[in-house]
């Protein structure tokens, strides 16, 4: 009995037994394909356990998980900041320039167009200038000729100029007669337009005196 039992048992896995259908390369292409998916399994799953990783460290110093920035560093506000020390500076009220220890004579702006304060920053020179009679204050339409014009910025926008008051030499230090600008004799508005550089900075300050009355200096 045993040996016909055995006997039937062999024949049974003889008749079961299931050969391949691929050859021998396609077994072994297979098995190479099989390595690379395990493979790519394998990164993919690190990947993602990297990512998980980060984000329960990013919940964790977020706190109670709420979306907060860094408070952004404090920046300058406003115009940028100006020297302390101008290198010249106006007064109105005294119709001086002061420069490197000199005062100069001016004429400012007439009553009905005075001269703004404030501090301004060179922008700009020329030698001579065109204008209109009306911005040089005569009362017409003459194209008038300028000299040494040093051409003002301020922070806001607003533009200014000193220029020489070459068609009345004896405004400057005795009455304001311009539409806002400051005139000098010929020869100091030379010894400005000289000394001044680009960015150079210039505070206008005071009131003009009322015309007629003599000025603080």
């Amino acid at each position: 009995m045993s040996d016909e039992l055995t006997s039937d048992l062999r024949e049974l896995a003889a008749e079961g037994e299931a050969f391949p259908a691929l050859s021998g390369a396609e077994i072994r292409a297979r098995a190479v394909r099989r390595r690379r998916r395990r493979h790519t399994t394998m990164t993919v799953a690190g990947a993602s356990a990297a990512a998980a990783l980060a984000l329960v460290v990013a919940v964790h110093l977020g706190g109670d998980g709420s979306d907060r920035r860094p408070a952004p560093a404090a920046s300058p506000t406003g115009a940028p900041s100006l020297p302390a020390t101008p290198d010249a500076s106006v007064d109105l009220s005294r119709r001086v320039i002061s420069v490197a220890g000199r005062e100069l004579p001016l004429s400012s702006g007439a009553e009905r167009t005075p001269t703004g304060t404030g501090r301004m920053t060179v922008t700009a020179k020329e030698s001579a200038k065109t204008m209109p009679g009306s911005e040089a204050g005569i009362k017409n339409d003459y194209r008038l000729k300028v000299s040494w014009v040093i051409e003002l910025g301020a922070a806001d926008g607003t533009a200014n100029y000193i220029a020489a008051l070459s068609y009345d030499e004896k405004a400057p230090g005795h009455y304001d007669r311009t539409t806002g600008w400051i005139g000098l004799r010929p020869t100091d508005a030379k010894w400005l337009y000289e000394r001044l550089r680009l960015g150079s900075v210039i505070e206008i300050a005071g009131t003009a005196p009322t015309p007629g009355a003599p000025s603080g200096g």
